[in-house]
């Protein structure tokens, strides 16, 4: 006689849980797998390109071919099929996985058996129940009674009689083909898919001393698929591709784009990182693989405050702390930096290299300036005051605009408009002070200088240091400023406005 063969699932303080059903079974080999020769391409915008080449027997005429131990988040709409002298016809992804709840879900009408052990004497009683509904728990039939199994913490196990046919314990991709001969051949798929990702983190021990930082890049690899990806060959694509996938960071810590190449491979306009030996991406795992080490950057530490238009501080205010570097050959680093997090250490008096701060940066090209703020100097304030401000004319009424108004393409009214030209002299007085043993330089910044075309030809009629304007909107002013001491730095500036 045949023996159906049985599957159990337990109810507990946590609710279905899965259980042995009758004798013992083998656990799972995780190193045991269906793929083949896989190649994982993994963005940095969410998504992966996966390529899988298995050698399978394939029939004669048309028939029907799985893949189990695909992406659980396989995008089916971007699989190609490829195999020779085969033709694909029709393709369907299996993702209703073996699972506890589907297991009961998917037995709805169904009879199964529940056992329950009693916790005194450990005898087991068995009962042949109806399952009527798993909304919200589990209703089940058992004879003339209705009886939620309730989540009480008594040992109680539901066995079922077979596993439902459209339950997959592994996500599976199945192909209907057609192919014109028999035998065993290489079949490729290749898809996209959510849920690899990468980023890249940066670990930066900065020598105050030499001005120097030793840089180490990692990359780390995430996988949430619900597959693990055996024995891959890796290759990370720095860069954004236009898809439904979010873009790069902001690059508002570089100062300067490079100009010089860093000699990588690229595909299109995207760097390729490619992990030097093959690797295995264990579902839900966290992997990091090393692919920048470089010592003795050339790097400063920049004192920075901006100031915004018209600001009048009520309190001074603590100034950034920032470390620039650039990522050129002749600075010592010499690649191009994919998009991440850059944390920086410094050594303490006993050597000890301690944490001081961190920040992102964007896809950065060879030869780029950067300035990356690590946190506010604890000993160096500003305050930024309006000393002075008031409103000169030229005494004058001028005709600024003559306006021709057309409606539904026929003139109107012709208009004049008069205003007075005014003018506006500010005077700024930055108060800087320095609570620490040594003389430091501020990198002071005026922004918003720029107010629109009309605005663009303001004056600087003094200023206690030369400056040196950056942009329409802003300039700088690098001031030096003693130990231990104060310093007051003025500027008078000419505006419309």
């Amino acid at each position: 006689m045949r023996t159906a063969r049985k599957f159990s699932c337990g109810i507990g303080l946590i609710g279905l849980m899965a259980a042995a059903a009758g004798a013992a079974q083998s656990v799972p080999d995780p190193d045991e797998t269906a793929q083949g020769d896989v190649s994982v391409t993994i963005y940095q915008n969410g998504q992966s390109l996966v390529q899988d080449i298995r050698q399978l027997d394939i029939a004669r005429g048309r028939s029907r071919i799985e893949f189990p131990d695909v992406s659980a988040q396989i995008r089916a709409q971007t699989l190609s099929f490829a195999a020779r002298d085969t033709a694909i016809i029709e393709q369907n992804f299996d993702f209703d996985l073996l699972t506890p709840g589907k297991l009961m879900e998917k037995a709805i009408g169904q009879t199964i058996t529940l056992v329950r052990t009693n916790p005194a004497t450990g005898a087991e009683t068995r009962e042949r129940a109806k399952i009527l509904s798993t909304a919200g728990g589990v209703v089940v039939q058992i004879g003339n009674r209705i009886e939620v199994l309730r989540d009480d913490g008594l040992p109680v196990r539901a066995v079922f009689d077979r596993v439902p046919p459209n339950l997959r314990a592994r996500p599976t991709l199945s192909v209907n083909v057609e192919s014109t001969r028999s035998g065993v051949r290489p079949a490729a798929i290749r898809y996209l898919t959510p849920g690899l990702g990468w980023t890249a983190d940066y670990v930066a021990l900065f020598d105050d001393g030499d001005s120097t930082i030793d840089m180490q890049g990692w990359v780390t690899l995430t996988n949430t698929t619900g597959t693990t990806f055996h024995n891959a060959d890796t290759l990370l694509v720095a860069g954004s591709p236009n898809g439904r996938f979010g873009g790069g960071r902001s690059q508002r810590n570089m100062l300067r784009a490079g100009t010089e190449s860093s000699g990588r491979e690229q595909v299109g306009d995207f760097y390729l990182y490619p992990i030097d030996a093959r690797t295995t991406i264990a579902n839900q795992q966290t992997k990091q693989v090393s692919f920048l080490d470089v010592q003795g950057v050339t790097a400063k530490k920049v004192y920075r405050r901006t100031v915004n238009w018209l600001s009048n501080d009520s309190n001074p205010q603590n100034v950034s702390s920032e470390i620039s570097f650039n990522t050129s050959s002749q600075g010592g680093l010499g690649d191009a930096l994919p998009a991440g997090t850059v944390r920086f250490y410094q050594r303490d008096s006993q050597g000890t290299p301690q944490f001081i701060g961190e920040n992102t940066i964007g896809h950065t090209p060879t030869g780029s300036e950067l300035s990356l703020r690590t946190g506010d100097a604890f000993d160096i304030f500003v305050q930024a005051e309006v000393e002075k401000r008031e409103e000169i004319t030229s005494g004058e009424w001028i005709k600024t605009r003559r306006y021709v108004v057309y409606q539904d393409g026929n003139e109107t009214a012709r208009l004049d408009e008069e205003r007075p030209e005014k003018f506006w002299q500010t005077a700024m007085r930055y108060t800087i002070t320095n609570a620490k043993d040594e003389a430091v330089e501020i990198d002071l910044v005026q922004a918003g200088l720029d107010r629109g075309w009309w605005s663009r030809d303001y004056r600087i009629v003094s200023e206690d240091e030369s400056g040196v304007q950056i942009n329409a909107d802003r300039r700088k002013w690098v001031v030096p400023v003693p130990a231990n001491g104060e310093r007051e730095f003025r500027v008078i500036f000419a505006t419309r406005y």
